[in-house]
This record gives C-alpha cells, structure tokens and sequence, in this order.
C-alpha cells in the first residue's frame, strides 16, 4: 500500500513537471518567435534601404543621361524625361531619409548624399536652360562642367550607405539564421517532452484504470458479500426485535397476575384497615384505657399510609406494563401505507385539542405540508404526541404557540414541530427519546414513554427524529420518513 502510494505520488510529480516544462518550453517557443520576428523585420528593413538607395541611384544616373542627351541633340523629350525623373527624387530622397533615421552614421551620409543630389539637379537644370539659348547647331560648352565630380560623389556615397546595410544585412541575417535554428531546436525538445508527457499520461492513466477495474472488481464482490451480510443480519435484527417484543408481551402479561393480586390485597388491607379504625373509634369511646398511643398511630396513620403508599406503587406498575404492551403491540401491528394529506391530518389534531387550546389560550400554526404515503395511525401517533407535548411544557405566564412545517428532499418529507416553551438542556437531547427517562423539572404527569413511542413509530417508518433545544429557548422536533412508504416496504419484500 505504501509502495503504491508512493509510486502514485511520483507518477503525478512526474506528469506536473512534464507539463511545468511544456508551459517553459512554451514560452521560449513564443519568445523565440518575438525574436525572429523582430529580426525578420531588421532584415526587411536593411533590404528596403538597399531598395531605395538603389531606386535614388537609377533616378541619378537617368537624369544626368538625358541632359547629356538633350545637349547633343536638344530633343524635348530628352527635357521631359529629364524633368519626370527629377521630379521624382525628393520622393526617393524623403524615403531613404525615412528608412536611415535609425542609424547616425546613415543620417550624416544621407546629408550628405541629400546636398550633392540638390547641386547636381541644379547644375543639369541650368546646363538645360543654357542650351535652349544656343542657336541650332552649335555644340553645347559642358563636357567638363562638374556634373562628372557630382555624379561621381552621388555613386562614392551611395556605395558606402549600401556597404554599411549590407553589413547591417548579414549581422541581421546571421541572427535571424540563429533565433530560427534555436526555435527549431527548443520545439524539438518540446516535442520530446510533450512525447514524454504524453507517454507519461498513457502510462499513467492505463495503471490507474487497471487499478480501478480491478478495485470495482473487488467492491463488486464485497458489495454481494455485504449484501449478504446486511440481509442475513438484518434477518437476525429482525428476528431478534420480535424475540423482544414477545419476551416484553409476555413478561408485560405475566407480570399483570401478580401486580392484579397485589392491588386485590391492597384493598383488602384497605378493608382491613378501615374495619380496624372503626374497632379503634370504639374502643377509645367504650374503653380508652386498652389503647396505648403506639396502636392508635399504627392504625390511624401507618397503615393508611402503607396502603396508600402500596396503591400509588402498584397504579404506577400498572401503567408502565400498559404502555409496555402497548409499545409490543404497536411493534408488532402490520403498517398499513396510504396516501395522507398531511394538513388534513394536522387539522383533525389539532381539532381533537381544542378544548385544551381555547381554556390556554394556547394556538397551533400550520405552513403548508407535503402530501406523503404513509401509515395514518403511526402518523397521527407521532404528531400527536409532539404537539401534546409542546402545549404541555410552555412556559409559565406566556401563550404556548406550536408551528408545524414541512417539505420534501428527494424520497423523504422532513416535518419540524416548534414550541417557545420551557426547552430542553442539550446534554437531554437524546435521553428524551429514552424508555421512562424524563427532563428538566418534574412538575406535569407523565412516565416517559410518549417521545420513547415516537422514536420507535418513526423508525418503522422509515425515518429518523431529533432535537434542537436550549433551556429556556423553546425546543424544535425534527422528523425525517420516507416520503412513500409503500415503495419501500415494496422493495424490502422483493
């Protein structure tokens, strides 16, 4: 057991740090991917330089090709190709400014590049309106103007601002090149791991689910052992119980021989006694001096007294053999299950009380209260004797009032009966529900069966019935019974 607990216990160690490591794996993955991402857009970025360098430098060399063009030969179109592409550089110009910003050592050769780009479109501007100002045919004067020096900076500077990306472009492109074979290097370890999570899992799941089944196996053969063990138990528990209530009925019945002689003697003493007292009137009247003062008190006052003492005794045993047979019999009596509308049964208790209730001013409260299938006589029994026993133990000097409510939970009604009455003492609690035990102050009548009587009523129906008390703080029955008794005393028969 221990092994296997231990072993359980490092199995799920093992799946937890699987997946702790799968949710690093994960992250790094993303981080990863952040990185060649962000060097994916540096690369981009160098390439759009070399993009636009290169565009700007097309722009420059078509410019000055077609003012040569137009000074050999002073062609309008050669002017208008001229002015198309010179209108076109600020663009490319403001676009490269835009791509190098992030680099110092770009800006200042983009500063550069910018006012020798500025001078050389003023001096192919001005050579082309110098042109249009000689008479046809006479050769233009600019072979060597400073367009060539110009044209010449424009191509020196561009090749250093495309040498610097084009290092930039390989640093980038090396790390790129390594933040991808990393990805792909942390996804293959998380591919491992997820492998081995998931073998883990299998692995794991399958030992648990074998041990399940074969756990399920083994409950199914203790459950049909148990099951034969609650049946042929509850068959002894049964057979037993009935041995108790004969042995109660028949030691209740055979103890009444003797109790009915004794109360037969008593008044016989009685009679005796009597007859004696009227000896003893006579004799203190005729001849007083026969009498000590010992015989006179035994006659007058210790015999009576005895004989008194004797009847209350035996009255006493009397009641308690009566409820003794009465409890037998109750245990033995065949239930009866109908449909009982319980309100209807409250009421018609509550009607039987109503003298008691209008002499104390005392009243009962009904919520509405589930319909159950039940045993009536069982029933009225159990809710007569807790709303007796409410109204007989109210407070002095304060209006008793009993509330009654109830509901269902699943297959059972649960009822509560509350009283605002004296309370009982919670360490009471469960010997109120105990054969002739009583609680708290011993001022009303009463031997301690009725909430014995109850308890016993409510467990053949199916149920069970407590308390919630405190001294002076009123007192709460709360019986739980099945809610259809006839369903279940049908699936005990079969």
């Amino acid at each position: 057991m221990r092994l296997t607990r231990n072993f359980g216990r490092f199995a799920v160690g093992a799946v937890t740090a699987g997946f702790a490591l799968l949710v690093l794996v994960g992250l790094a993955i993303g981080w990863l991917v952040l990185k060649t991402q962000e060097n994916t857009a540096l690369v981009a970025h160098s390439l759009e330089v070399e993009l636009s360098l290169a565009q700007f430098r097309t722009m420059a060399e078509r410019v000055e090709t077609s003012r040569r063009g137009f000074l050999l030969d002073p062609d309008e179109n050669f002017a208008r190709v001229f002015e198309e592409t010179a209108s076109q550089i600020p663009a490319a110009l403001d676009r490269l400014h835009t791509l190098v910003a992030d680099n110092s050592d770009q800006t200042d050769r983009f500063e550069q590049l910018e006012a020798t780009s500025r001078q050389h479109l003023a001096i192919l501007r001005q050579s082309i309106e110098t042109r249009r100002t000689l008479p046809p045919g006479q050769a233009a004067p600019f072979a060597f103007d400073r367009t060539t020096q110009l044209i010449a900076g424009i191509r020196e500077i561009g090749d250093e601002i495309s040498g610097e990306e084009r290092q930039l472009l390989a640093a980038r492109t090396q790390r790129l090149n390594r933040a991808v074979a990393t990805s792909y290097l942390v996804i293959g370890v998380g591919a491992l791991v997820l492998a081995f999570v998931a073998g883990g899992t299998i692995w794991a799941t399958r030992r648990v689910m074998r041990a399940l089944k074969s756990s399920s196996e083994r409950l199914a053969v203790l459950n049909g052992d148990l099951e034969g063990a609650v049946e042929a138990r509850t068959a002894e528990l049964q057979r037993a119980n009935d041995e108790i209530q004969r042995f109660a009925y028949i030691v209740s019945h055979d103890l009444r021989s003797p109790l009915v002689n004794v109360m037969g003697f008593t008044s016989e003493l009685e009679s005796v006694t009597a007859t004696l007292r009227r000896l003893v009137d006579r004799a203190e009247a005729e001849a007083p001096a026969i009498l000590d003062e010992e015989t006179r008190l035994a006659v007058r006052e210790d015999l009576p007294e005895a004989t008194g003492f004797i009847r209350s005794s035996t009255q006493k045993m009397d009641r308690l053999i009566n409820a003794i047979l009465r409890l037998s019999r109750e245990g033995r009596r065949v239930l009866a299950p109908e449909r009982l509308d319980m309100n209807a049964v409250i009421a018609g208790i509550t009607e039987s009380l109503q003298h008691r209730l209008s002499e104390t001013g005392a009243r009962v409260e009904v919520e509405r209260l589930p319909a159950i299938s039940s045993d009536r006589v069982a029933v009225e029994q159990i809710f007569s004797n807790l709303v007796e026993n409410a109204l007989k133990y109210g407070k002095a000097g304060q209006t008793s009032v009993v509330k009654i409510r109830g509901r269902r939970l699943g297959n059972r009604a649960v009822f509560e009966v509350e009283d605002n009455g004296r309370g009982i003492d919670p360490k009471d609690h469960d010997r109120v529900f105990d054969l002739f035990r009583r609680s708290g102050a011993q001022d009303q009548p009463g031997e301690g069966i009725g909430l014995a009587h109850v308890r016993a009523l409510v467990y053949r129906l199916g149920g069970v019935i407590s308390c919630d008390s405190a001294l002076d703080a009123g007192a709460t029955f709360r019986v739980s019974m099945l809610a259809d008794l006839a369903i279940a005393e049908g699936a005990h028969a079969s």
